[in-house]
C-alpha cells in the first residue's frame, strides 16, 4: 500500500530544495552559491504544513475509524501552531501530530547550554512532531520529528540548523520489524554519504536512553541536531528524506501486527513500558524541555504522553519471555543490517 496515494503533494514536495537550483543567474560562482543557500524560512514552513497534512491524513486512513480533531492555538510569547490528535481509534489508542512555529527574544536553557555562541540571540522554531500510541502491545509506539531553528542578534549573522529523526519503541520485538525499520532508516540517508546512516543511528542509540534506568528506549533510528553541514537547500533535502520515509517505515509493520491477538498480561507489560516512555519525555527529551522552558502551549507539548500508563515496583521479566527478550536483546543497542552486510559479502564471492 502507498501511505501517500490520494495526494499529489507527495510529487510536489519530496525535491523541495530543486526549487533553488535556477536561483542566482550569475557568472561569480560565490554569488551564485551564496544566493542559492540562503535560508528560505517561508520554503521550510510551507513543507512543515504539508506535511502535516499528508501525515494526518494517512494515519487515520491507516486507523480505519478514528478522526484527527484540530486545535489552533496561539502562543502569548509570540507564533502559535496547530495540534491534531486523534483518541480512541480502531488502531490508535492515541495519535498526534503537531505543528508549531514560535518566536521569542531568547532561546531557553535548553538550547544554548551545549552552545554558549545562542546566549542573547532572539530566535525562531517551527517543527513537526508525532507521536503514535497503538492499543495492541504487538504494533509498536513510534516518533517522528522534524524542526527548523533560527538564531538572531543585531550585529552577527544569523544562526540556523535542522533537526529531527524518527525512533521505534517496540513492546514485543520482531527482527523482521527491527531489519525493516533500519533499511528504511538507511534509505532515506541514501544520497547524502555512506557514512550518515550510521552516524545518525549511533546518535539516536545515544540519545534514546535511559540514564537512570540503564536501559534504551526503544531500536532506534535516526537523530540529528544543530544539522546544517551540507547547506541550506541540501540540508533541507535530507530533512524532507527523513520525514518522507517515516510511513513507508512504519505502516509496513502495523499492517503485519495489528491482528495479533493479545490479553491482560501483554496489556500490563505495555503499560508499564509505557511509564519508561514518559520518564524520557519527562526527564531527557530536548523538544518537552524546550517547549515548557520556552513558555509553550502545555496541552500540545504533553500530546506525547500516553494515555495509560503504570508503574510497577522493582519489576523484572520472567526469565525466557517474551518480556524478557525485549529487554535483553532489543532493547540493546545494535547493528540490524549486519546481515545484510553479510548477505552482499557473500554474494560477491560468489561472483
Amino acid at each position: 500500500m502507498n501511505p501517500w496515494s490520494g495526494n499529489n503533494d507527495r510529487e510536489r514536495w519530496p525535491d523541495l530544495a530543486a526549487r533553488y537550483s535556477t536561483i542566482g543567474v550569475s557568472s561569480d560562482h560565490e554569488t551564485k552559491t551564496s544566493m542559492i543557500d540562503q535560508p528560505d524560512p517561508g520554503a521550510v514552513e510551507e513543507y512543515l504544513l504539508s506535511l502535516q497534512a499528508r501525515l494526518c491524513e494517512a494515519l487515520a486512513r491507516a486507523d480505519g475509524g478514528g478522526v484527527f480533531g484540530e486545535d489552533r492555538w496561539t502562543r502569548p510569547n509570540g507564533g502559535g501552531g496547530c495540534s491534531r490528535v486523534l483518541e480512541e481509534g480502531a488502531l490508535f489508542e492515541k495519535a498526534g501530530v503537531n505543528f508549531s512555529h514560535v518566536h521569542g527574544a531568547a532561546l531557553p536553557a535548553s538550547a544554548s547550554a551545549a552552545r554558549p555562541e545562542l546566549a542573547g540571540r532572539s530566535f525562531s522554531a517551527m517543527g513537526v512532531s508525532l507521536v503514535l500510541h497503538p492499543r495492541n502491545p504487538y504494533v509498536p509506539t513510534t516518533h517522528l520529528n522534524v524542526r527548523f531553528f533560527s538564531a538572531q542578534k543585531p550585529g552577527a549573522e544569523p544562526l540556523w540548523w535542522f533537526g529531527g529523526g524518527f525512533d521505534l519503541t517496540p513492546y514485543y520485538g520482531f527482527e523482521e520489524d527491527a531489519r525493516h525499520w533500519h533499511r528504511n532508516a538507511r534509505a532515506a540517508c541514501n544520497g547524502f554519504g555512506d557514512q550518515l546512516y550510521p552516524e545518525l543511528k549511533r546518535a539516536c542509540d545515544r540519545y534514546f536512553y535511559l540514564k537512570h534506568r540503564d536501559e534504551a528506549r526503544g531500536i532506534g533510528g535516526l537523530f540529528f541536531d544543530d544539522f546544517s553541514r551540507f547547506g541550506f537547500a541540501r540540508s533541507l533535502a535530507f530533512m524532507q528524506a527523513v520525514a518522507e520515509h517515516f510511513l513507508p517505515g512504519y505502516l509496513p509493520i502495523v499492517a503485519r501486527r495489528r491482528e495479533h491477538p493479545w490479553g491482560d498480561r501483554e496489556r500490563a507489560f505495555q503499560m508499564m513500558r509505557r511509564g519508561r516512555y514518559v520518564e524520557f519525555n519527562l526527564v531527557y527529551d530536548r523538544g518537552t524541555l524546550f517547549g515548557l522552558q520556552s513558555c509553550g502551549r502545555t496541552e500540545s507539548i504533553l500530546m506525547s504522553l500516553p494515555p495509560n500508563v503504570s508503574w510497577r515496583y522493582d519489576w523484572h521479566p520472567e526469565p525466557g519471555s517474551p518480556e524478557s527478550r525485549l529487554m535483553e536483546y532489543f532493547l540493546v543497542p545494535r547493528d540490524w543490517l549486519a546481515a545484510d552486510a553479510t548477505s552482499l559479502d557473500e554474494s560477491l564471492l560468489a561472483e
